[in-house]
């Protein structure tokens, strides 16, 4: 029992990273057209922060402009993907929805507004114009809500969730186990 219960927790916590990664990429496509179309609407150039993030941690210089922008969509995607884990583990705890989001939200800007400025690939967020930050807000909103919406929808909570083969036996091994070890409880 022992043993079945470490495998349920493992494949639990397996498959909530699994189904993070899948609903942190289906974030990071969100907010990476919503990007793209607010970039279309305002002018702004794309970021290179992702690139400049990567030469700071690593040590590192782009080839090429050409590359750094490369590098700065695939970091984009592989971070915003791996964020998704977070996720994950939020459902894992046990939170859903809006109280979900929320937190995720929370986790992730607020690492962002820390860790940029402290790798000197951002100003801080004190520096920023009120239309950056809410620019910046806005698509981390769309991020944490379809990443939550796809793991909510993907990690949909079954009436029982152990399935009715894991059910019976657990119930098989109770009812198999002697009068001296069961508990007595008192209503």
């Amino acid at each position: 029992m022992e043993k079945y219960i470490k495998q349920n927790a493992l494949s639990s916590f397996g498959t909530a990273i699994g189904v993070g990664l899948i609903a942190g990429l289906a974030g990071t496509i969100a907010m990476t057209l919503g990007q793209i179309a607010e970039m279309k609407v305002t002018g702004r150039k794309a970021s290179s922060t992702p690139a400049n993030a990567v030469r700071e941690v690593f040590d590192v210089e782009p080839v090429t402009p050409g590359k750094a922008e490369e590098v700065s969509n695939e970091v984009h995607l592989a971070y915003g993907t791996s964020l998704g884990m977070i996720r994950g583990l939020i459902g894992l705890a046990g939170l859903k929805g809006m109280i979900a989001n929320t937190l995720h939200f929370i986790i992730i800007w607020g690492g962002k507004i820390f860790m940029l400025p402290s790798l000197r690939v951002s100003a801080p967020v004190t520096h920023e114009s009120r239309k950056s930050i809410t620019t910046d807000i806005v698509h981390h909103l769309v991020y944490v809500t379809t990443a939550g919406c796809v793991y909510d929808a993907i990690n949909q909570k079954k009436k029982y969730p152990l399935s009715k083969e894991q059910r019976m036996a657990i119930k098989k091994i109770v009812q198999e186990r002697p009068e001296s070890k069961k508990r007595k409880v008192k209503f």
